[in-house]
């Protein structure tokens, strides 16, 4: 969509139930009034354009492929109808915001073809009118449809790629791929739409359970956090030796793998970059656990590199689902100097892991500890991990660190 029209959204009336405002020239087009028969480039009395019905095809519709176009029409629910112009004024927000509402979802410029539908019409109503009522600010509206965008676009993607792909071989000779992706869209639109919805709903609840539980409000955004990051050992190499197939399988393998173990363990993962994952916990043994049981898991699996893992604990801005802050770029520094097969872990981790009574002091420590116990008929303190201290040394554009070295006790 492109800005090549600023309106103002001047005559912008709310909805008589209290929703995103409308034009006074979109209502008099749906009441059927006497305005209906002003010509093209008329006003109405608010001054707005009026907007005609659209019946017909876009122009560009007869140069694409009629099974894209029918495939379109079956996965938005609606014929082609509205050029961004009208699709904006009936909408009742200006061009300018209806713009960056699409340009934030991630859909590319389109001049003024008329590829849009009711339902992209529906889609800026209910952000504007979200701003409208005061429920989001108009730059929170804008964040709200980029997240979406920009995560929704890579499970769309991955479906096609990975998912419908593999489904839509031809069953029997003589048949086309077209022939068969139809029928199966058809069927499996409703199911994926359905659990999608399911599972969005699941993560929006975890996703307030913990913000709810932050000590205040500052900790709502700003909050204490354990950040790892998994990193697959001469990867680079890899990609040289490998064919395109066999490097891709090997990805979604990793990925796969560090997704279960990270979800399975009460962690979350923040994202995949290919050859690295990244990681959050709550808590520094969960992390911790997860961290082994990634070196342990892929340790024996024979198709898999070596994997070394660097874990950070502290404060940690999280914005659109992402981290960032000092406490990730340590942890990837961390992971940058970790020996192969192994798990470093900051000063500020280990202090945590200690509080807790996950790892102890030092070994010193734990072996006073069994002997005290030993000595009054009483069982020792137990441990999950141990923690060895590591030659302190200077880290890119964070000063000197002292690493320590994470392992299983016993």
């Amino acid at each position: 969509m492109t800005v090549d029209d600023t309106g103002s959204g001047e005559g912008v009336h709310p909805a008589p139930d209290g929703g995103p405002g409308r034009t006074a020239g979109s209502v008099a087009a749906r009441d059927g009034g006497a305005e209906d028969a002003v010509p093209d480039g008329a006003r109405n009395i608010s001054g707005v354009p009026e907007v005609p019905e659209v019946d017909e095809k876009s122009e560009d519709d007869a140069e694409k492929d009629p099974l894209a176009l029918r495939l379109e029409q079956l996965i938005l629910g609606a014929d082609r109808r509205y050029t961004p112009f009208q699709a904006a004024r009936s909408a009742g927000v200006s061009m300018e915001l209806a713009s960056r509402f699409w340009r934030a979802m991630g859909f590319p410029d389109i001049g003024q073809a008329k590829a849009l539908t009711e339902a992209d019409v529906l889609a800026l109503r209910r952000l504007a009118g979200l701003v409208e009522a005061g429920l989001l600010s108009e730059a929170m509206a804008v964040q709200v449809a980029r997240s979406t965008g920009q995560t929704t676009a890579r499970l769309a993607e991955w479906q096609i790629d990975s998912f419908l792909e593999g489904l839509t071989e031809p069953p029997e000779p003589g048949m086309t791929r077209t022939e068969v992706t139809y029928p199966l869209v058809e069927l499996l639109l409703p199911e994926l739409e359905e659990f999608l919805v399911y599972v969005w709903r699941r993560q929006l609840a975890a996703a307030t359970g913990r913000v709810v539980q932050a000590a205040d409000d500052e900790e709502m955004v700003d909050r204490r956090l354990a950040v790892g990051f998994a990193d697959l050992v001469g990867f680079t190499r890899l990609t040289r030796r490998m064919e395109e197939e066999e490097l891709g399988e090997l990805v979604e393998a990793f990925e796969t793998t560090a997704a279960d173990l990270v979800a399975a363990h009460g962690g979350r993962l923040i994202k995949t970059l290919g050859d690295e994952v990244l990681y959050a916990a709550d808590d520094a043994g969960v992390a911790a656990e997860i961290a082994l049981r990634l070196i342990e898991t892929m340790a024996n699996d024979e198709t898999m590199p070596e994997l070394r893992v660097g874990i950070a604990f502290g404060t940690v801005t999280t914005r659109m689902g992402d981290v960032f802050g000092t406490t990730v770029n340590l942890a990837s520094r961390l992971t940058s100097i970790a020996p192969r097969d192994a798990v470093l872990v900051d000063g500020a981790f280990a202090e945590e892991l200690t509080r807790t009574g996950d790892a102890p002091a030092s070994e010193t420590q734990a072996a006073e500890e069994a002997a005290a116990a030993e000595k009054e008929g009483e069982e020792p303190p137990s441990y999950r991990f141990a923690l060895q201290p590591m030659w302190q040394r200077p880290v890119r554009g964070l000063g000197v660190v002292e690493p320590w070295l994470l392992a299983r006790r016993g």
